[in-house]
């Protein structure tokens, strides 16, 4: 599959929410806009890295944002969705149903300072 076009792109995501038990957001408009973040951030950067945080270029500082990141795998059961709201549980429009979700940032302060470094020192 390629993953720089946006059929490609969403076949992946569909793969990831498939083998992790959970669904996409079912939002036509959000869904597109994700999946067309993740696709520039996969032709620009190398790597689909989530498009609701700050990318630096390093593909070491930046693999805990790599979709699915590192913190889905709690976001999801916990709030019912991924830090964007592409990923979602299964049972999320039954039990939750809102539009949109706020899930908390989980990603340390620490790797966003280190990626906020590099990208000042670019």
């Amino acid at each position: 599959m390629d993953m720089e076009t946006k059929d490609g792109m969403l076949q992946y995501c569909k793969q990831v929410a498939e083998k992790n038990g959970w669904i996409l957001n079912k939002d036509q408009k959000t869904l597109n806009d994700l999946i067309d973040g993740l696709v520039e951030n996969k032709k620009n950067l190398g790597y689909q890295s989530c498009p609701c945080r700050l990318a630096c270029g390093n593909r070491e500082l930046d693999r805990d944002l790599i979709c699915p990141c590192d913190y889905a795998q709690k976001d999801v059961p916990e709030f019912g969705a991924c830090y964007c709201n592409l990923y979602m549980r299964k049972d999320y429009y039954e039990s939750i149903g809102k539009e949109y979700i706020n899930v908390p940032e989980r990603r340390p302060v620490e790797k966003e300072n280190a990626a906020l470094e590099y990208i000042n020192q670019q």
